[in-house]
């Protein structure tokens, strides 16, 4: 059985509520992002893991309303409540899948392609992330229970807690890893949902080929953005994961 787990939240220090601001049809990042990872074909378990802050019972009412599990835990540990989402709900499944709420543009068959890299491999966690090769914002990890755990069991730092899966990225060594690539290198495209800018852009893509075709597909996007090149400059004075590398600076010069 596969689990396939979304971080998600309403917290946030650059686009505080970002997961319910209405994108299209009154329905905001999360709610489109679990229509298009339902659109995945592989027998899974549908999970949203927030936290237990009062504020996240939007999250809990967005998955009531769409009849999809929530799981909740703690704010600051996002590793712990990863890890116990994956344990608690439903019946015991190697194999994990963590998205991030911040993919409202997520696409079903790149998540199918990463299960399939790491179901043929047989390795204990894959990415298409490292090195990136697609789009910010078509992020997907695959893991085996038993790395999360041991993640879970001995990550020590913040930042390891924080952000789940760099305690296993960072300890390669230890685990049989892999990564999917594109033959194009379509890293330097900005998809995710960060800043104010981004929820410009995604909602530009959205109004204009949802309403057509709501399953479009990545190549879609990049042949929207061929068409429409304008869209590309609504935030590309963003940088990849630029928070994140923030905060690792910060906590090696601490």
């Amino acid at each position: 059985m596969i689990k396939i787990i979304i971080q998600a939240r309403m917290g946030s220090r650059r686009l505080p509520g970002k997961m319910a601001m209405p994108i299209i049809d009154n329905k905001g990042a999360l709610e489109l992002m679990i229509e298009r990872v339902r659109q995945v074909q592989l027998p899974h378990m549908l999970i949203v893991a927030t936290s237990d802050l009062p504020e996240d019972n939007v999250i809990m009412g967005i998955c009531n309303k769409l009849n999809v599990v929530c799981f909740r835990g703690s704010s600051s540990d996002v590793l712990e409540r990863y890890f116990k989402a994956a344990m608690t709900c439903g019946e015991r499944a190697d194999t994990i899948v963590r998205l991030t709420g911040d993919c409202p543009l997520n696409d079903a068959n790149m998540i199918e392609e990463v299960i399939a890299f790491y179901t043929e491999n047989q390795v204990a966690y894959v990415s298409n992330t490292d090195p990136p090769t697609y789009p910010d914002g078509l992020d997907v990890e695959v893991m085996s229970l038993k790395a999360l755990e041991y993640a879970h069991l001995n990550a020590k730092k913040d930042i390891e807690r924080e952000h789940v899966t760099v305690y296993i990225r960072e300890n390669k060594a230890m685990f049989k890893s892999g990564n999917v690539s594109s033959n194009i290198n379509y890293s330097d495209l900005r998809w995710t949902l960060d800043e104010p800018e981004d929820f410009d852009f995604i909602k530009a893509v959205y109004q204009d080929l949802y309403p057509k075709n709501p399953k479009f597909k990545m190549d879609d996007i990049l042949q929207l953005c061929k068409d429409k090149p304008e869209l590309l400059n609504i935030n590309k004075q963003h940088q990849r994961n630029e928070a994140y590398h923030k905060q690792v600076k910060e906590s090696n010069d601490q």
